[in-house]
C-alpha cells in the first residue's frame, strides 16, 4: 500500500490534460523526497502529517498553478521547535488564505484536508501500519539544510481589499474613465460579464463625438457591439467633415473605411471624401512600410477606391484633384472627363448615385413678397449672396418661368463659397414652366452642405425667353420647423460683380430648398 503523501503527490502530477490523453497513473511514481524541490525548498518530511504545501516544488515541476501554496513560513521550521505538524499548521494556505491567487486557496486547503482524512483512516485501520510508518519516516532533522525558505506569493489585488464592495464585480458599482474603458470592455467581453459590458458601452455612447467617432467605430466593430457601431455611423453621417478631419481617422482599418465610404448618408462633398481617403492611404502605406507613391496608395486603398463617387464631383473639382493625383489610371480619367462633358453621358466604372444625407422634411424659404414681369436673359448669371445661422443642406432652387406661356428652359445652377470662389455644387439641367407666376424646382445632383455664418453665392444661368421676377425682397427670412420649433435664419446680401440685375430687392432665385 502506498503512503497517503505519495498518492496525493501523484494526483497533483497528473494534470487533467494528461489524464484525458490516456496516460497511466503508474507513470506518476512517488517523488524522491530526499532531494530538494525545484523551487528551492528544503527536503520535506515523509510524515503522514506533512503539509501538501511543502511539495510546492513538485507542483511547480508538474505544471501546478498554485505556486504560492509551496511557500512555507520560515518562522515555523523545525529549528524553531515546530516539527512536521507545526509546518502544516503554519503554511500560508492554512494561516493566510487571502495571500493565495484567486480561486486557489480553497483547492489547497481542501487538498490538505483530504490528505489528513486519508491519514486518519489509514491509522485507524491498522495500528501496525502506523507503527511501521512512524519507524520508516523519521522526523525532520534540526539542521541548516532543512530550513524552509519563504517565497513571495503571487500578487492578488483582491486580497488587499478589506470589503467585498471594493471588488467592483461584486457590488455593481463601476467607475470607468476614458483611459480604462476599452480595456475594461475587453475584459468584460472575455469573462462574460454582461452588466460590466453594458456600463462600458453606455459610457462610450455618452462620450461619442465627431472627433472620436471613427476610433469608437473601429472598437465597436472589433468587440461586436452593433448598437454602438450604428451610433458611430450616425454621428459620422451628421458630422462627416469633422469626423474625417479628426486625427484618429487615419488609424482605422480598411474594412472600417469601406463601411463608411459605401454609405449613402454621408453629409460631405465627394471631393472631400477623396482627399480624406488619400490621407488614409498615405498613413496605411507607411504602416505597411511602403513608399507613399500614387501606385502604392492605390494598392492599399484596394476596393475602397471604387466606393468614391467621382461622377458626383464637379468637373473643376475632378480636374484639380483626382485627375492629377496619379491614383486613377489614364483610362479612368478620360472616361470621367467624357462623363462630365458629353451627352449622352457614357458609362463609368464608379458609382454615380447621389448620397442622400437628408433628414426630416424638405423645407423652403421665399425671399420675395410680390411677383412682377418681365426679366430677360442674355447669358449672364443671376446671383445673390446668403448665409445661415445653422448647418443645412441645400438641395435646389425655385426659379421663375416664362411670361409667354408653357416653355422649356436650360439652366445651370451653382452654389459658390464666397471667400475661396470654390464651386461647392452645380448641375446642368432644365425645367418646364406653364406660363404662371409660380416657381419651378431645379435640383442639385446631391445636397450641398451649408455651414453657419459662412457666405455663399446662389447662382443660376438661364437660357430661354423673358420670365417673371420677384420684388419687395427681404434681407432676412426665417423658417421655423412646425414639429420642433427650430429656426433657420437666412440673411441675403448683394453679390458683387455681374449678376444680371438680381439683388436683395428684385430679381431671380426666389426660393431656396433645403433640409436641416
Amino acid at each position: 500500500m502506498r503512503c497517503c503523501v505519495c498518492l496525493f503527490q501523484q494526483s497533483l502530477q497528473c494534470s487533467p490534460s494528461k489524464m484525458a490523453a490516456g496516460e497511466s497513473n503508474s507513470r506518476s511514481s512517488c517523488l524522491n523526497l530526499s532531494n530538494s524541490g525545484p523551487l528551492g525548498n528544503a527536503p520535506p518530511s515523509n510524515s503522514a502529517h506533512s503539509s501538501p504545501a511543502s511539495n510546492g516544488g513538485s507542483m511547480g515541476a508538474s505544471g501546478g498553478i498554485n505556486r504560492s501554496a509551496g511557500n512555507s513560513n520560515p518562522q515555523s521550521g523545525p529549528e524553531n521547535g515546530g516539527g512536521a505538524e507545526s509546518a502544516v499548521r503554519s503554511t500560508p494556505s492554512a494561516q493566510n488564505p487571502s495571500r493565495q491567487p484567486v480561486g486557489q486557496s480553497g483547492a489547497t486547503s481542501g487538498a490538505a484536508s483530504n490528505m489528513t482524512a486519508a491519514t486518519s483512516s489509514s491509522s485507524s485501520s491498522s495500528s501496525a501500519s502506523t507503527a511501521d510508518a512512524s519507524a520508516a519516516v523519521p522526523s525532520l532533522p534540526s539542521s541548516p539544510a532543512s530550513v524552509l525558505v519563504y517565497r513571495e506569493p503571487v500578487y492578488n489585488w483582491q486580497a488587499t481589499k478589506s470589503t467585498v464592495k471594493e471588488r467592483f464585480l461584486y457590488s455593481d458599482e463601476v467607475q470607468i474613465g476614458p483611459e480604462t474603458v476599452m480595456t475594461t470592455l475587453y475584459t468584460a467581453k472575455k469573462y462574460a460579464v454582461p452588466a460590466l459590458e453594458a456600463h462600458c458601452v453606455e459610457f462610450l455612447k455618452k462620450n461619442l463625438r465627431a472627433d472620436n467617432a471613427f476610433m469608437l467605430l473601429t472598437q465597436a466593430r472589433l468587440f461586436d457591439e452593433p448598437q454602438l457601431a450604428s451610433l458611430c455611423l450616425e454621428n459620422i453621417d451628421k458630422n462627416t467633415a469633422d469626423a474625417l478631419a479628426a486625427e484618429g481617422f487615419t488609424d482605422i482599418d480598411l474594412d472600417t473605411l469601406m463601411a463608411v465610404l459605401e454609405r449613402d448618408t454621408l453629409g460631405v462633398r465627394e471631393v472631400r471624401l477623396f482627399v480624406a481617403a488619400v490621407r488614409w492611404a498615405d498613413a496605411e502605406a507607411q504602416r505597411q512600410q511602403l513608399q507613399p507613391t500614387p501606385e502604392n496608395k492605390r494598392r492599399v486603398l484596394g476596393k475602397a477606391l471604387s466606393l468614391i463617387r467621382f461622377p458626383l464631383m464637379t468637373i473643376e473639382e475632378f480636374a484639380a484633384g483626382p485627375a492629377q493625383s496619379g491614383i486613377l489610371t489614364d483610362r479612368e480619367v478620360v472616361s470621367l472627363f467624357l462623363h462630365f462633358t458629353v451627352n449622352p453621358k457614357p458609362h463609368v466604372e464608379f458609382i454615380d448615385r447621389p448620397r442622400c444625407c437628408l433628414r426630416g422634411k424638405e423645407c423652403s424659404i421665399t425671399r420675395f413678397s410680390q411677383v412682377e414681369s418681365r426679366w430677360g436673359y442674355s447669358g449672364t448669371s443671376d446671383r445673390i449672396r446668403f448665409s445661415v445661422n445653422r448647418r443645412i443642406f441645400v438641395v435646389g432652387f425655385g426659379l421663375y418661368g416664362s411670361i409667354h406661356g408653357p416653355t422649356d428652359y436650360q439652366v445651370n445652377i451653382q452654389i459658390i463659397h464666397t471667400d475661396s470662389n470654390t464651386v461647392l455644387g452645380q448641375n446642368d439641367t432644365g425645367f418646364s414652366c406653364d406660363g404662371t407666376a409660380s416657381t419651378f424646382r431645379v435640383m442639385f445632383k446631391e445636397p450641398v452642405e451649408i455651414l453657419p455664418s459662412v457666405n455663399y453665392i446662389a447662382c443660376a444661368t438661364l437660357k430661354g425667353p423673358d420670365s417673371h421676377y420677384g420684388t419687395k425682397g427681404m434681407r432676412k427670412v426665417t423658417h421655423e420647423a412646425p414639429a420642433t420649433g427650430t429656426k433657420t435664419c437666412f440673411t441675403f446680401c448683394y453679390a458683387a460683380g455681374n449678376n444680371n440685375g438680381t439683388s436683395v430687392e428684385d430679381g431671380q432665385i426666389p426660393e431656396v430648398i433645403f433640409y436641416t
